[in-house]
């Protein structure tokens, strides 16, 4: 691989609950799933992730659907400046294709992209774009993407639009959990 680094962060929504009568797109966080949203966003600040200099992303694509824009809420107010996010109705129930399509569409100045979705479209995702992998990060993945786990993708290209399938590598995977009061 050539040119400038890039990272691709992938977060799978919190824990979400199912009350009868709504929606799939509506459900809102479980108990665990808003204890947990907030470990996820204190994560990305930890060492040992794998994100050099513990830089945040610089742009967040978010599902629309309510359990990931509240694990985005919860999670970005654990920084001092969040990134900018961006609501996308394609994450919601995509594709793996699907979800390089939206990644693609990245401007070039963002060097690490946070995207916030759902399974199983997320574990295709990390696992097509995985060329190589740090440990057993891969099989980790393909094994169980639970909620609330993050995965680190890194790969140089000129823009995302050159990103494809076996082009990174997966540098880390990690499941953050908050405590119960």
């Amino acid at each position: 691989m050539s040119g400038p680094a890039r990272r691709l962060v992938v977060l799978r929504h919190a824990k979400s609950a199912w009350p009868e009568g709504i929606p799939d797109h509506d459900r809102p966080l479980g108990p665990r799933g808003l204890r947990d949203a907030p470990a996820a966003g204190r994560a990305l600040t930890v060492p040992g992730l794998g994100l050099p200099d513990l830089s945040l992303p610089d742009l967040a694509l978010c599902s629309t659907a309510v359990r990931a824009r509240r694990t985005w809420e919860l999670a970005a107010a654990e920084w001092a400046v969040p990134p900018p996010v961006r609501f996308e109705r394609r994450i919601y129930e995509a594709s793996p294709a699907r979800l390089l399509e939206v990644v693609r569409e990245t401007p070039s100045e963002v060097r690490t992209l946070l995207l916030i979705g759902h399974s199983p479209g997320l574990e295709g995702l990390i696992t097509g774009l995985a060329g190589e992998a740090a440990g057993d990060t891969l099989e980790r993945v393909r094994a169980k993407f639970p909620t609330s786990a993050l995965a680190v993708l890194d790969w140089a290209g000129p823009d995302w639009t050159a990103l494809a399938p076996g082009a990174a590598r997966l540098t880390s995977v990690t499941v953050p959990r908050g405590e119960k009061a």
